[in-house]
């Protein structure tokens, strides 16, 4: 390639030039949809091509596709529309232009798309622009180059993600981060001494980048999937062989065609390294169940990126009555004043002070514990089990938890009791009810002493207790609720479910994005 032609690949408008050809081909191709879009004449602000890209991931969209509710969007300034409408103009006409001028073309514009964009991506790397070749120095070019491209994109979805009241932030910094050292890596790979193997040169560079990284940049380094792609790109019969011929002839081992492609998929960030999994399946208890089908994104940042919360007034209420019950039973207290003083001990420990909403809750509390004790005594069933814990496996998933307190029924069969301090719900609200139904499941598989046949809530407060209809004792419908669960935050779909009743209590409401699209 002549000095002149090397020269054109440096200049930004020839970049320029091939983003547009790329996207026009294939409006799939985002780092090509995000280098126009920030480049003259339509020059979109950062933040606006991040929410663009948002936008396109929420709706299953490419980014052309996107544009036109990007435009609708309220979170969209009036300028940034104008300049989307602008593009969008423009896209049109060169896409009529394009088709008109197809026929009069000899080269297959795909590949002419791809061989520009190879060739400026190897200059502006530094890389031979002389002639392709199979060489393994060509494929770690290449891959490079799609690495690049996918840090830079990177940088600028993070970018625009910094002026947003984000609660995962440094989880996305941590990804770019990482991002950043992979690009180093293919860097010193290229750089490796001759007659290396690749997969020796790895091991090396890895341990050197992982002493540079926090605690959560090493678990997203160590879970990704790079040295994968560039060990199967391997030619020949393996690693093995293809490092013997590096050592033969002073070239370093050859791959395979370039793994951009296989690197294309990688650009969100995944939390696997932060799932609670557990061989091929997650750890999963009601509460998290509940959670998740309540409001996917609400789990993501409790339990996944354990963004942490202050326990409000009535959780540490009802974390108080919960302790207060427990100790009653299982130290073998009988009278009143045991659970009176049980009370007062539970109330200090939880730090209540005295103003009159604690004062209220206190009263609260001993009225009715009170009218819990006198109920007890006359009682059909028998409290046998108190706070009993429980694990089993539904699937590939482990279920745990543990059941508040298990009657012994007169007919021997058993009555699990979960205690609740909100307020009462009908039976009919809690048709749909997944913890006691997965209780029950959990009794059958890990107790051999214990056979459910009722399913009820104990509300304290109002000293009612409501039956969870019997069907719910189903292990086929709460196995098929497990595995759905459990398939959904495996495949990391953490997406809100905005609803009044949910956001109303949650306590990522203010950093929720739900609102702004």
């Amino acid at each position: 390639m002549t000095a002149s032609r090397i020269e054109l690949f440096e200049r930004a408008a020839a970049r320029d030039a091939v983003a547009w050809l790329r996207l026009l081909i294939d409006p799939a191709d985002a780092p090509a949809v995000v280098r126009v879009l920030g480049r003259p004449p339509i020059e979109l602000r950062r933040i606006d091509i991040a929410r663009l890209v948002k936008l396109a991931r929420r709706r299953n969209l490419d980014l052309i596709a996107a544009l036109g509710p990007a435009v609708e969007s309220p979170s969209m300034p009036p300028e940034s529309r104008e300049r989307i409408e602008r593009f969008v103009a423009l896209h049109s006409e060169a896409k009529a232009a394009l088709e008109q001028w197809q026929s009069r073309l000899s080269a297959d514009l795909s590949e002419l798309a791809r061989e520009l964009s190879r060739a400026a991506d190897a200059r502006l790397l530094g890389g031979d622009a002389s002639g392709a070749s199979d060489t393994g120095t060509d494929a770690l070019a290449q891959t490079l180059a799609a690495m690049r491209e996918e840090v830079l994109t990177g940088a600028e979805r993070i970018a625009g993600r910094l002026g947003e009241m984000r609660l995962d932030t440094d989880f996305d910094i941590s990804h770019g981060v990482v991002r950043y050292l992979e690009l180093v890596k293919l860097a010193a790979l290229e750089d490796r001494p001759s007659g290396q193997s690749l997969k020796e040169a790895l091991q090396d560079i890895n341990q050197r980048l992982l002493a540079a990284c926090t605690p959560m940049q090493r678990e997203i380094f160590e879970t990704s999937t790079l040295d994968e792609v560039l060990l199967a790109g391997v030619s020949g019969d393996g690693a093995a062989r293809a490092g013997e011929e590096g050592s033969r002839d002073g070239a370093a081992p050859a791959l395979r065609t370039p793994t951009s492609a296989s690197l294309a998929g990688r650009e969100e960030p995944s939390l696997k390294a932060f799932l609670p999994t557990k061989g091929q399946g997650l750890v999963l208890s009601a509460s998290d169940i509940d959670t998740y089908r309540s409001c996917p994104l609400r789990y993501k940042l409790g339990r996944v990126l354990r963004v942490p919360t202050e326990q409000t007034l009535y959780q540490r209420f009802g974390i108080a009555v919960h302790q207060v019950l427990e100790r009653y039973h299982t130290a073998g207290h009988e009278t009143l004043i045991d659970m009176m003083g049980l009370l007062e001990a539970c109330w200090r420990r939880g730090g209540f002070g005295d103003s009159d909403v604690e004062r209220e809750l206190h009263a609260k509390a001993r009225s009715a514990l009170g009218r819990y004790h006198e109920h007890l005594a006359a009682h059909e069933a028998k409290p046998i089990f108190f706070e009993r814990s429980f694990a089993c496996t539904l699937g590939p998933h482990h279920v745990r938890g543990r059941v508040d307190r298990v009657d012994e029924l007169p007919d021997g069969g058993h009555e699990l009791i979960d205690y609740k301090t909100s307020r009462p719900k009908s039976e009919e609200q809690l048709r749909g009810d997944v913890q006691l139904a997965l209780y029950a499941l959990a009794a059958i598989c890990s107790w051999e002493d214990v056979k459910p046949v009722r399913l009820s809530y104990y509300y304290v407060l109002d000293d009612k207790k409501v039956p969870v209809p019997s069907e719910r004792i189903d292990p086929d419908w709460i196995t098929a609720v497990v595995a759905e669960v459990g398939a959904a935050i495996l495949a990391e779909r953490f997406d809100p479910t905005p609803s009044p009743n949910v956001c109303a209590m949650c306590d990522y409401r203010i950093a929720c994005p739900a609102g702004d699209l």
